[in-house]
């Protein structure tokens, strides 16, 4: 890699709140900076509204450097919980470096992920993803893995369809979320929504498709992505898309049809449909 190609330095956002659990966000913390074979020059720890003692005493421990051997904690904390689309654009305003790694409260990182990723912002990839895998406990290793296309065309193609990032997988620059109007309140969507516009205002993407990422998945994980909160970011989302231009009108009428009815499912036959598309992309791509 030559000296212009040497990775720029770069911020981790991670948001966290009430119903986060301070040993994930321990962990997810070590696993961002002491395990990792390229660390990141900041972490920025956004605290939305406030939380119990025993995360507040994580947010003090990483702040005095105990848990992050030497890598800099700073804490944003915001006087009431404004959800996770204001959250992150509060750390977006406030990260010291244009390159901004998302790591979320309760997920791992694994070792590889910042020197796998980093390099392709330096050869000029402004949102880089990769491949995911959920667990339930950390010492499970079958979880089911989700990748997402890697080249520019399949991440186009995908796009007018479904997300075609692991929102907590990503690193991107910052300048350029803010040039298409960042993160914007859509429950449970603000990521496809930003993704979506990124995109469509030509951002050059990829996605890794090494796993860099381990989601956790807790009991619930199924029954938020259905009932009558999410049909409603739905019909929202895709009513944004049409009117930009991200979708044609066919695809508008596909989704509606196909995606909000996927909300309105029982969440069993949600979670095998989920799992099945999933295993199905797989088996076409392999």
């Amino acid at each position: 890699m030559t000296a212009r190609e040497s990775p720029p330095e770069f911020s981790v956002l991670l948001p966290v709140y009430h119903k986060d659990r301070a040993a994930f966000l321990r962990r997810s913390l070590t696993s961002v900076t002491v395990d990792q074979e390229l660390p990141p020059d900041e972490v920025l720890l956004v605290r939305d509204g406030p939380v119990p003692s025993s995360l507040e005493d994580v947010l003090v421990d990483a702040e005095s450097g105990r848990l992050t051997d030497g890598v800099p904690v700073r804490v944003l904390r915001l006087e009431r919980n404004q959800g996770l689309a204001r959250a992150l654009e509060e750390g977006l305003a406030t990260v010291s470096y244009d390159t901004v790694a998302r790591q979320d409260a309760d997920d791992i990182s694994l070792p590889a992920r910042f020197s796998c990723q980093l390099p392709l912002i330096a050869k000029g990839y402004e949102l880089v993803g990769s491949a995911i895998q959920e667990f339930v406990d950390e010492a499970d290793q079958e979880g089911l893995v989700r990748r997402q296309p890697a080249s520019m065309e399949g991440i186009r193609r995908a796009l007018s369809i479904r997300d075609p990032f692991n929102h907590p997988s990503v690193v991107f620059s910052a300048s350029k979320v803010r040039s298409v109007g960042g993160y914007q309140d859509l429950d449970l969507m603000e990521d496809y929504w930003l993704f979506a516009r990124m995109v469509h205002s030509g951002v050059r993407a990829v996605n890794v498709p090494e796993v860099l990422v381990r989601y956790r998945v807790g009991a619930g994980a199924y029954a938020r992505r259905g009932g009558l909160r999410l049909l409603r970011s739905e019909l929202t989302l895709q009513a944004r898309m049409r009117r930009s231009g991200i979708v044609t009108r066919s695809q508008f009428v596909r989704n509606i049809v196909v995606r909000a009815g996927y909300r309105l499912v029982p969440t069993p036959v949600r979670a095998t449909a989920y799992r099945g598309a999933q295993r199905a992309l797989l088996r076409r791509r392999g």
